[in-house]
């Protein structure tokens, strides 16, 4: 709320009476500032008169034919030039923002997303350095309830909301497979059926979680319920369970980070798997996308298949299970709003 003492200077066109008004002043003339400003000269002498009504002091004297300001005129003068320097720098950052020369971006991702989102980011801000950026990572729940308050620019769901009041677009595949301990029984076995896969020791991602709701639905799909032994809040935590031999789970390809060599691990060749999902960029509807936000989405657009899909591909994993489709084609642009990967 504006401070009491200067309500009077929010009336009446303030701007445009302080622009007759410096221009008056710097000129020396109400004739010479009304042709500069392609002003008639009786509209220019209103706003002058508004402006002291409003100050409540006169701003100019006349002696002869040429005006000098007054003391208060003076201190006018010279807040009008600051007044002026602050719209001035205040243009430099919105047209910075209207660009990509400067501003911030809030991303907000999924756990799983946590290990290619920081590797997109790190490109762009390399292309544009004054740009500032924010990443926050939490579990499904945590992300709904980050953009039921729009606290960020963007989010990246697994698995977005279903919900009406959102914009949803599929940037980059999301497999799912099934891990476990490189000697699992299971692991040298091929085309294992899922009722098989189902006998298992399963470990399984806390509530809210959109790694837990995929499971349960594959799950579901079959109509088999899997034998949880525990359930951890983190995938780091899920892999040093399966490590320990406690069970097996499904999970994003990418929940142990993009290095495609995980010699301790295994993805078990389970009948329907890899599980073909995807991530999506989420935002509310009539929300307004920066220019910031625009350029992140079309980087990713462009630039997602390089920096994450590529170098997944560049290893030989020990498991072909892990691996048969990381190399997908490009994404189709009905389903994904955007044009076609590069």
């Amino acid at each position: 709320m504006p401070q009491s003492n200067i309500h009077r200077y929010l009336r009446h066109g303030m701007l445009p009476q302080l622009c007759m008004f410096e221009a008056s002043a710097r000129l020396g003339s109400f004739t010479r500032a009304a042709e500069e400003l392609h002003m008639a000269q009786p509209t220019a002498s209103v706003q002058i008169k508004k402006l002291s009504a409003t100050v409540g002091l006169p701003l100019f004297e006349q002696i002869g034919k040429r005006i000098y300001l007054t003391e208060a005129g003076s201190r006018l003068q010279a807040s009008c030039k600051e007044v002026f320097r602050t719209l001035s720098d205040l243009e430099d950052t919105l047209a910075g923002m209207r660009g990509l020369d400067s501003g911030r971006l809030r991303l907000a991702v999924s756990t799983a997303a946590k290990y290619f989102a920081p590797r997109m980011l790190a490109e762009f801000i390399r292309r544009y350095p004054g740009i500032e950026v924010s990443l926050q990572i939490h579990n499904r729940q945590g992300l709904i309830e980050r953009l039921a308050a729009n606290q960020d620019d963007l989010y990246i769901f697994a698995d977005p909301p279903g919900s009406e009041e959102v914009v949803t677009q599929t940037i980059l595949p999301n497999p799912m497979v099934v891990f476990a301990r490189a000697d699992h029984p299971l692991a040298q076995e091929k085309k294992i059926s899922f009722a098989r896969l189902a006998q298992e020791p399963f470990l399984m991602r806390e509530p809210g979680s959109g790694t837990r709701l995929a499971a349960k639905a594959v799950f579901d799909r079959h109509h088999l319920k899997p034998r949880v032994t525990m359930e951890l809040s983190t995938n780091e935590a899920i892999k040093q369970a399966i490590l320990t031999g406690f069970g097996v789970s499904i999970l994003s390809r990418y929940s142990f980070g993009l290095e495609t060599e995980q010699s301790q691990l295994t993805c078990l060749d389970v009948e329907g798997f890899p599980l073909e999902r995807h991530w999506h960029f989420v935002y509310p509807i009539g929300k307004q996308i920066s220019a910031i936000a625009q350029g992140f989405m079309d980087l990713v657009r462009i630039e997602g298949k390089r920096l994450v899909l590529d170098h997944l591909a560049q290893g030989v994993h020990p498991d072909p299970a892990c691996a048969p489709r990381l190399k997908r084609r490009p994404l189709d642009d009905a389903r994904s709003g955007f044009g076609p990967a590069a």
